[in-house]
């Protein structure tokens, strides 16, 4: 690890340091005033755990199992849209980290790399979160592609009925359709590391759906395209369909309430990821520990409780896990390290959470993750 940046926060600093002011806005922003993507963190950090300090206590162990598979440690890599706008082939990057490092790794459908260069990558050892198509048939031919390059998991993601409105990405051009202004221009020139690295690594696609999108579409009309080809909502018909096709793990990502939870696992799903979208769909939501702490009540046992947004600490982690989580995905905090320091900014995130919430377990007294509730205050 490297001691020059041992926290989430000193990362994200660094990125900004790196980074044109638009590719950083894209990264760290949210929607409309922010709230929720503030208030994700700042709920987690107001939950207190308990420790026991004069018992026996033989160490902690961070392995996890989830759906028969043990990972080293509870959280994964979570799916990221547009990856290597912040920066160049940072998809590879933490694909590669999260092989390596025995945690799971989840591919956007609308990301820059593609579901047979991940599958190569981690030996077909991924999960891959679909976007719902407006047309079936590319449903159908995205299916099989993660199906036939050894996807076990698959994840829908329903909390995405509309484009968020995110006023920073707006006045960065970051909108559909997207336009590169003057601003944007001087931005890449002050940083060069990015913008060198950009120009050798080529314009960032959306890699999986480049077979689908018509060749020589200007940005106008590529947004246009990807407008058209996704949207509509995540329904009970279209999970229903789904569930008969996939063979493998089904998680549905973007629950937040019991009404919804009851349905999902009622159409078989197996798994759901408690997640507003990074703060980046409606601002006055629920934060993510809140709807987990509630949901875990309520539905843990008959389907796998997972939480994502929010997380940027090792502690953070623990809080998920002792208010009734079973597993928690990472998004921002992966994009900081590679951001921040390239092709070893993957692993360093990776250190830096299994440090921390080895000190936490130690500190508490908590000998394995299942224990966590009991620390709960």
């Amino acid at each position: 690890m490297n001691p020059s940046y041992p926290s989430i926060e000193l990362l994200a600093k660094r990125a900004k340091q790196r980074m044109p002011g638009f590719a950083y806005d894209y990264l760290a922003g949210g929607c409309m005033a922010e709230v929720n993507l503030h208030k994700n963190t700042s709920d987690i950090r107001a939950v207190e755990l308990r420790p026991a300090y004069l018992r026996d206590y033989k160490g902690a162990s961070q392995k996890t199992t989830l759906f028969g598979r043990e990972y080293a440690s509870p959280f994964g890599i979570a799916p990221v849209g547009l990856q290597s706008l912040m920066w160049p082939k940072s998809c590879e990057i933490l694909a590669r980290t999260a092989h390596r490092q025995n945690i799971p790794f989840v591919l956007s459908t609308v990301t820059t790399a593609s579901i047979e260069k991940v599958a190569e990558i981690t030996e077909g050892d991924f999960w891959f979160q679909l976007y719902h198509p407006a047309e079936d048939s590319l449903r159908d031919k995205l299916l099989e592609r993660a199906a036939a390059a050894g996807c076990k998991t698959l994840v829908l993601l329903a909390d995405t009925p509309t484009f968020g409105y995110r006023p920073k990405e707006i006045r960065n051009g970051l909108s559909v359709p997207p336009k590169m202004s003057l601003r944007n221009v001087f931005q890449m020139c002050t940083r060069p590391e990015w913008s060198f690295s950009q120009l050798f690594a080529g314009i960032p696609q959306f890699a999986t759906l480049k077979p689908y999108i018509p060749p020589g579409l200007s940005m106008k009309h590529l947004g246009l395209f990807m407008n058209k080809t996704f949207s509509g909502r995540l329904t009970a018909a279209r999970i229903r369909t789904i569930r008969d096709k996939w063979k493998g793990n089904l998680v549905i990502k973007g629950i937040v309430n019991p009404e919804d939870a009851e349905l999902a696992i009622s159409l078989g799903a197996d798994g759901l990821i408690v997640s507003n979208h990074g703060g980046r769909q409606l601002d006055q939501g629920q934060s993510t520990i809140k709807a987990t702490a509630a949901l875990a009540k309520q539905f843990k046992g008959r389907t796998k409780i997972m939480m994502d947004s929010g997380i940027r600490s090792g502690s953070d982690i623990a809080v998920a896990l002792a208010s009734g989580a079973e597993f928690t995905f990472i998004g921002r905090a992966s994009m900081y390290g590679v951001c921040a320091m390239g092709s070893k900014g993957g692993d360093q995130v990776v250190e830096i959470l299994q440090k921390e919430l080895q000190q936490v377990m130690e500190q508490l007294g908590c000998e394995v993750l299942e224990n966590l509730p009991r620390h709960l205050i």
